[in-house]
């Protein structure tokens, strides 16, 4: 049987989701209408609304739906230009969403650094927004809440103070840590926040973005008035519907205990564990083993059965050197480190059938490199 350690890429979608989509896919009727089909759409969208606002402590009527994480990442970005940002600050370890999203912007971009164990550099940023220049317009300042490669958890509220002092708009990928540790999106001083379904147990291709009252949001997606006029568009009734269903079967956060008793036994074999000295997603590992390139480690677990990931899921297929490493100063391990990452449904056992196949082809791995020797 199959050991699948890859969640922080997609989950398995939870039994709850599976039959709140399956019965929204026998209802009929768009939320927009004002027929009775059209409201009993519109009744299943706002009770999802109203989950998904409660995992992330918002305001029901702040939660916007999108078309997934990306697309959340994307839309706080682009409002944020759009309204005054001239130059954006977005840390060195974020998503490709957030990173690509800044790029393609009309922006100037920054990057916050990171210290060696991922964690973000508050000393900069303090420093860099003291020193902001008018005429950049009103700070914006990307910081995810926890890394989806290493699992860091990342000092947000502390960074938004700084940011409101300033007088900036904080934005916070929360797509990894939704699920996995609380989510309070105003306790923490976001000002606009993502999620994404599919990390908790949802559907693919739903994703939401709550703002609070210091954010303006601007509609990028133009047509019709749907989700209040910010993001038009027919809403995805199926998926939203298991998305509502997903965040309301959310319990507590994971057990660490078979993460780290795996990666204790990788450890003793000269695995490094990136991270580690920080507070961390409870179901998230990332290690690296000098010399032991993260594709051949991805296709070895692979042919035993154990499905794991070198770093982000979202390079098309591809697998490239983490750039979340290199802003650690950890260039020299880039190549060499996988991900592994537990779900909602993972257990002790299939830790331990992970630390097994992966001790078994290491040690293949060092025999053969002995041989070359």
């Amino acid at each position: 049987m199959s050991v699948y350690l890859d969640h922080n890429a997609t989950t398995r979608v939870r039994p709850e989701a599976v039959a709140a989509v399956a019965r929204a896919l026998e209802t009929v009727g768009n939320p927009s209408s004002v027929h009775a089909a059209g409201r009993a759409a519109r009744a299943v969208m706002e009770q999802a609304r109203s989950h998904v606002a409660a995992l992330i402590a918002a305001p029901a009527s702040t939660v916007i739906f999108t078309g997934g994480g990306t697309e959340a990442n994307a839309l706080a970005i682009l409002s944020a230009v759009a309204t005054g940002s001239r130059r954006l600050i977005v840390s060195a370890i974020e998503h490709d969403s957030v990173l690509e999203s800044a790029k393609a912007s009309d922006a100037a971009v920054e990057y916050l650094p990171v210290d060696a164990n991922g964690v973000a550099d508050l000393a900069w940023l303090r420093d860099r927004l003291a020193a902001w220049d008018a005429g950049d317009g009103r700070p914006f300042v990307a910081l995810m809440l926890a890394n989806n490669e290493t699992g860091v958890v990342q000092p947000v509220a502390e960074a938004a103070e700084l940011v409101r002092a300033a007088n900036g708009w904080l934005h916070v990928d929360a797509i990894q840590a939704a699920g996995k540790i609380p989510v309070d999106s105003r306790a923490i001083g976001a000002d606009t926040l993502a999620v994404s379904a599919h990390k908790i147990g949802g559907t693919q291709g739903v994703g939401a973005l709550t703002f609070g009252p210091r954010a303006t949001m601007v509609r990028v997606q133009h047509g019709g008035g749907q989700e209040r006029g910010r993001r038009a568009g027919t809403e995805n009734i199926p998926g939203i519907s298991g998305f509502g269903a997903a965040a309301k079967a959310v319990s507590a956060s994971p057990d660490t205990a078979g993460r780290d008793a795996a990666a204790a036994r990788l450890k003793a074999a000269g695995a490094i564990v990136l991270g580690e000295r920080e507070p961390r997603l409870p179901n998230t590992l990332c290690v690296a083993t000098p010399g032991w390139d993260a594709e051949r480690q991805v296709m070895a677990l692979d042919l035993a059965g154990v499905m794991v990931s070198a770093g982000s899921a979202c390079s098309s297929g591809k697998v490239k050197v983490s750039h979340v490493l290199i802003a650690m100063g950890h260039a020299d391990l880039a190549a060499s480190a996988i991900r592994v990452s537990g779900g909602w449904d993972t257990t002790e056992q299939d830790w331990s059938r992970f630390a097994d196949a992966w001790l078994e082809a290491h040690a293949r791995h060092a025999a053969r490199r002995k041989e070359v020797a």
